[in-house]
């Protein structure tokens, strides 16, 4: 007897200053593509499980500008902006990433997610560019691992929902 094992998120570090988020997604690159930048759907799945999202607003347009507000189960606030800088639907956009607090909001991100379906799967890989290996080191430091790979569960299970 076979058991189906879970799809696995795959955190690499390219080079001193990326870190490459890879995972395949059972559902076509079009859904996913839209799960990924639709704030109806992005509140239902970004973040921790034991997080909600209390402010999604997104203007999915090249020089639009995104803004998520995590809060945890302390009632901390986590907030996360950027700009978009390029789109081409379904098979990729480029925004900024930045963890909009003191200090850390000085040393924004570019992340690149590209979605690429091969029978029915989409696999989704982000590489996210920071400005240096400290500021790398820094957000892989944060947690940002396992709340990727939640998140990444949490989105598995809305493409279920959404097909």
């Amino acid at each position: 007897m076979t058991t189906a094992t879970k799809p696995a998120t795959v955190v690499t570090l390219p080079s001193d200053r990326e870190i490459r988020i890879t995972r395949t997604f059972a559902a076509p690159r079009r859904l996913v593509f839209e799960a990924c930048t639709k704030p109806e759907h992005l509140r239902r799945w970004w973040g921790p499980r034991d997080t909600t999202i209390t402010h999604c607003e997104t203007d999915f347009r090249v020089g639009g500008k995104w803004r998520f507000v995590l809060q945890g189960p302390d009632g901390t606030e986590h907030p996360f902006c950027g700009e978009y800088r390029e789109i081409d639907p379904p098979g990729r956009f480029v925004q900024t990433f930045v963890y909009d607090v003191p200090i850390i909001r000085d040393h924004p991100a570019v992340e690149a997610a590209t979605f690429d379906e091969r029978d029915g799967r989409t696999t989704l890989t982000i590489t996210i560019l920071h400005g240096s290996k400290e500021a790398r080191d820094g957000h892989l430091q944060s947690g940002m691992e396992p709340g990727i790979v939640e998140s990444h569960d949490r989105l598995e299970e809305l493409l279920g929902m959404l097909e």
